[in-house]
């Protein structure tokens, strides 16, 4: 699964990275981003090109009746994306890069469960897999857009922590993830092999994190892993 991750990189990186046109927003430093709040995406917009959005995390369908739904969906599993109504035709049409410098995950330990975070090796940026939607509230019109995070079986050294990782795509596949008009199902396939988990590096850090009121860079700093505590 992925329930916390860190964004922290300067405007240049993530501009270059991405394919961003100058002028798109300058994005504050965030080390402990949660569900339910917005976060950074990119998606091609009318015109083809890419654009940065902020959506809130937690995909809300176009055909909810109302937007509590979202607070559930802040994962989709790769494996039943074609299967499941709330995600199926997002997954074909709406698709979005989800920059992150990293991501937490929770080991379960006895007496609780010790919190990793997990990043490049290189110590770059990468893009998580993500879904996104528009949902109009029946009630006053208002316009939501929101956004789920795509996960997998883990690999590599995640396996260790747990069962489950965040879908990560390579730069070479950024456009081909973002052109609705190709076979999303064929460009699944090659992101679910073993090699997901190559270049990845992985620390315990304090439970601080726990609480998404922390921030700052030091929620990202490694310690020693507890032996149990919540």
């Amino acid at each position: 699964m992925c329930g916390r991750f860190a964004f922290h990189s300067p405007h240049e990186t993530t501009a270059e990275l991405f394919g961003l046109e100058p002028g798109f927003p300058l994005l504050p430093p965030r080390w402990n981003v949660a569900p339910g709040t917005d976060i950074a995406a990119i998606r091609l917009a009318g015109d083809g090109r890419r654009e940065l959005a902020q959506l809130r995390w937690g995909l809300v369908p176009s055909w909810a009746k109302e937007r509590s739904i979202g607070q559930r969906l802040v994962n989709a599993r790769a494996e039943t994306l074609s299967e499941k109504p709330a995600f199926r035709t997002a997954f074909r049409r709406r698709r979005c890069l989800i920059p992150a410098d990293g991501y937490y995950e929770w080991r379960v330990v006895t007496g609780g469960k010790q919190p990793y975070y997990v990043a490049a090796l290189a110590g770059q940026p990468f893009a998580l897999a993500g879904l996104w939607e528009r949902w109009v509230d029946p009630g006053n019109g208002e316009v939501l857009e929101t956004c789920v995070i795509i996960t997998r079986e883990a690999a590599g050294i995640v396996r260790e922590i747990h069962a489950r990782m965040p879908v990560i795509v390579p730069p070479e596949a950024y456009a081909l993830w973002l052109d609705p008009a190709a076979d999303a199902q064929a460009l699944l396939g090659p992101l679910l092999g073993p090699e997901a988990g190559v270049g990845l590096e992985a620390h315990p850090v304090s439970r601080r994190v726990n609480s998404p009121r922390n921030d700052g860079p030091e929620l990202t700093a490694a310690v020693a892993a507890e032996a149990g505590g919540a």
